[in-house]
């Protein structure tokens, strides 16, 4: 079985509708929806915002249903040049921006108890991710994801994100549940798909998200039906 957490009510629900044979069941806050996707079994759930919701969603997910990987799937902000509406950002690692210990000298996003920065995604998962968008010719960089509580809108703050972390997208969900996953054995990977560019515009929001929605049903739709 694989595991499907999104970020997005939208995307979730489009992948509901292709599933069958499904079966609900709300295990904690989660509500896993368990059937067929495009071959695999499969557990899918929606998150909601932010990280604790993100890493309670994971950890049922893992504790209940035991998917062999966990795929973390949504939209997200650019957070450098050259990367427009509905491109890709396959994660090679996530980082947690908003974890502050360097008062006992670690570095910055440094997740106690792990002791590191970088939470890495599994790496034969992103080789198929990148397959799969070059199979879908959509464009995509595989780099880090960077995960905090906020929603990070000024150009400034995105830049010193990416100067800081060597991360192109940024998102509140992500760096959450690849913790739960490396802290629970569970391989993970996580893509984004991008929803506002590095100079903002928020306020075609809902016309990116849907246009960022058929980039994802394409990647998920070539990595999940055998193409790659």
């Amino acid at each position: 079985m694989i595991g499907i957490i999104g970020a997005m009510a939208e995307e979730v629900a489009w992948l509901r509708a292709q599933m069958t044979d499904v079966m609900e069941e709300t295990f904690g806050i989660a509500t896993l929806y368990t059937g067929t996707l495009f071959g695999h079994k499969t557990v899918l759930s929606r998150c909601g915002i932010g990280k604790v919701h993100a890493a309670l969603c994971a950890q049922a997910m893992i504790v209940r249903c035991h998917p062999e990987w966990v795929l973390n799937i949504g939209v997200a902000g650019a957070l450098r040049e050259g990367l427009d509406i509905g491109h890709i950002v396959v994660g090679d690692y996530a980082v947690q921006y908003d974890i502050d210990t360097t008062a006992f000298g670690d570095p910055m996003g440094c997740v106690p108890e792990i002791n590191q920065v970088q939470l890495p995604c599994d790496r034969t998962l992103s080789d198929r991710l990148c397959a799969a968008c070059e199979t879908q010719k959509l464009p995509f960089v595989r780099t880090g994801i960077a995960t905090g509580d906020r929603f990070v809108a000024d150009v400034a703050s995105k830049e010193a994100l990416d100067r800081a972390f060597g991360a192109a997208a940024c998102d509140m969900e992500g760096g959450a549940i690849a913790q739960v996953c490396v802290e629970m054995n569970t391989p993970y990977a996580a893509y984004r798909v991008i929803s506002d560019t590095l100079r903002g515009n928020e306020q075609d929001y809902e016309k990116n998200v849907a246009a960022a929605g058929l980039s994802s049903q394409r990647l998920l739709r070539a990595l999940l039906a055998g193409s790659v």
